[in-house]
């Protein structure tokens, strides 16, 4: 697919944003573990926390296309704003966006575009991650709520979140079957941070772990029709897999930038190291994987904003993307030599950081699973 001039401009704006942003303050980000408010907030300035909501709720009201390339570009600065940006908006914002009530998007919407207000998706748990229709947090109808309880593991923004998609049984089965989704705000009495995961890379991005201990949520928050979680979730990350391919993306495309700079300022052996033939076929085969990865990631995107079945192009996408930026960073340590092992240079945290996108949302197994299925219908 082509690109018009209207994407470019998207991509301009938010590769400035990255550039002037984030790059200068990433490595700082990586050290601190946390990602300042100031960030925060410009991040919620420039519309990219509600990138494909429309204007009616308040967001920026752009396409998937739009979102996939700011979080590549924002990724491309820092690895941990591309995730947080990419949980709040395919996450915690589509399933409001595409099962809420009329009342829910109005309530919800404007408050997450805006990004006065967090949002995460709880729906991994201890003993089921892979396989998500084994959880079994179970949520029990008191009659004018329900009352949840049970634990959640690895939730992308869940220290700072004020909404969280959850996902729960509403009746208690063996399978998938029974679970259902619920909107809840943290500060409900029960909701609990239990602990935040010190993790290899995306440091500045919080990764909770979640109790919840009889959480009330009013009937009125039930998200879609009763018992038909297990394929929202899925649905959900459908959309959220073309996130995180994007951010694996800008993480790809960072590693390779400074790995192409190094072999053009190192001098060994009286030649620059890009005059070697052996850096030059990695940089070809590193150029070719972001390339294809890139195509991909377009063009599941633009099947998903004209209507189409895109769940294969999703998966595909996050192979890909995810694949190339382990890849891609591996081989511009590789470049840098032992340089590259150090913290003075970026690419070790680029590789660091390339690592989860082969996991979250679906590891590359997964994604290999749901390609081969729907090939084989």
């Amino acid at each position: 697919m082509g690109i018009n001039s209207n994407y470019q401009e998207v991509r301009d704006m938010a590769a400035k944003f990255a550039d002037k942003e984030l790059v200068p303050i990433a490595a700082k980000i990586d050290k601190e573990g946390e990602i300042p408010d100031s960030v925060r907030k410009k991040l919620a300035e420039n519309g990219f926390m509600g990138i494909f909501v429309p204007e009616e709720y308040g967001g920026a009201g752009m396409d998937y296309v739009s979102y996939a390339i700011i979080v590549e570009e924002v990724s491309r600065g820092c690895a941990s704003s591309g995730v947080i940006i990419s949980a709040q908006n395919s996450l915690a914002i589509w399933p409001i966006l595409q099962y809420g009530t009329e009342e829910q998007k109005k309530k919800y919407l404007p408050l997450l575009a805006s990004g006065e207000k967090i949002g995460c998706f709880c729906l991994s748990e201890p003993n089921a991650g892979s396989d998500a229709g084994s959880l079994t947090s179970f949520a029990e109808d008191k009659g004018d709520y329900y009352e949840i309880s049970g634990t959640k593991n690895f939730i992308t923004n869940g220290k700072e979140a004020d909404v969280a998609i959850v996902f729960a049984k509403t009746r208690k089965t063996e399978n998938h079957k029974g679970m259902s989704a619920f909107i809840v705000e943290t500060k409900t009495k029960g909701f609990q941070v239990m602990k935040c995961e010190d993790k290899l890379g995306i440091k500045g991005s919080s990764t909770a772990q979640i109790m919840f201990d009889k959480v009330r949520v009013p009937k009125e928050n039930i998200l879609g029709k009763l018992e038909k979680g297990f394929s929202m979730a899925l649905a959900t990350l459908d959309g959220g897999r073309l996130g995180i391919a994007a951010q694996a993306l800008g993480i790809a495309e960072a590693a390779f930038r400074y790995a192409i700079k190094y072999s053009k300022e190192r001098v060994q052996f009286g030649k620059q190291l890009c005059e070697f033939q052996g850096i030059q076929f990695m940089i070809a085969d590193m150029s070719t994987k972001i390339a294809a990865s890139r195509l991909l990631i377009l063009e599941g995107s633009e099947i998903k904003d004209q209507g189409g079945n895109f769940s294969k192009y999703s998966a595909q996408a996050k192979l890909m993307a995810s694949e190339t930026a382990m890849w891609v960073s591996t081989k511009a340590i590789q470049i840098c030599g032992g340089n590259g092992y150090t913290k003075e240079f970026p690419v070790e945290r680029h590789f660091r950081d390339a690592k989860i996108t082969e996991i979250y949302e679906g590891t590359s197994e997964v994604q290999r699973m749901v390609i081969a299925g729907l090939e084989l219908q």
